[in-house]
């Protein structure tokens, strides 16, 4: 759900525009966005409001409830089609849907990998857990038996994160650069201790992101392909 950004209310005239918790995640995700996780706080975040960090403390009373907020807001725009496709279609689909947001979003992937860690399962914000909800009807109804299926989702989501944090760290040194080796900054490295990474100079510097999510896609779906047959013929 994309909540659209009001200016703050400090330039406005007349009445202010009552703060709503919609209001006050989607201007976090904003600033995130803009300026990363260090630039949230509440005092920052009243200031695009116009107003003092306590003006916010109904929807967000700490910094917690923040990131919780902002992770919820983008798993909330993620895609997980429903029925009329075969299971790989739909995990395919969500797969690609995970890397659109991440990108769109790539200093939120961090939380939504690491913020699971400080919090049990049950006391998670609700959003957080619905993709998991729906992954899992996704699973049953292919045919896989709820603890497969729970197994499955877990190698999944284990997959995605670490595809998208993998493709969000291939930054080059110099991208107008030329040659490879000093388009990634490979030169430095001595070369009697790093020849195969200087010698794949090349494949790092062109990295395709979409290319290497279809291909890993692939290898999972293989594996699943024959787990999901022994199950059902049992």
């Amino acid at each position: 759900m994309n909540v659209p950004i009001d200016p703050p209310d400090a330039h406005k005239t007349g009445p202010r525009t009552p703060l709503t918790r919609d209001r006050v995640m989607a201007a976090a995700l904003r600033l995130v966005d803009d300026e990363g996780l260090d630039a949230l706080t509440r005092r920052r975040l009243g200031q695009e409001f116009g107003r003092n960090a306590m003006a916010l403390y109904r929807h967000a009373p700490d910094r917690a409830a923040l990131l919780d907020g902002i992770v919820e807001l983008v798993l909330n725009e993620l895609d997980i089609p429903d029925g009329g496709q075969d299971w790989q279609t739909q995990l395919s689909r969500t797969a690609h849907d995970f890397r659109r947001l991440g990108l769109a979003h790539p200093h939120v992937v961090s939380l939504i990998v690491t913020r699971p860690l400080s919090t049990p399962l049950g006391l998670r914000p609700l959003g957080t857990l619905r993709p998991l909800e729906r992954l899992l009807r996704v699973l049953t109804d292919a045919g896989f038996p709820p603890p497969l299926a729970l197994r499955v989702y877990r190698l999944y989501i284990g997959f995605l994160y670490g595809h998208m944090l993998t493709e969000l760290q291939e930054l080059v040194a110099d991208p107008e650069e030329t040659n490879d080796l000093l388009r990634l900054g490979l030169h430095r490295l001595p070369a009697k201790e790093f020849p195969l990474t200087r010698g794949l100079a090349s494949e790092l510097a062109h990295y395709d992101g979409e290319a290497e999510l279809d291909q890993g896609l692939a290898v999972l779906f293989t594996g699943l392909r024959a787990e999901l047959k022994i199950a059902l013929d049992h």
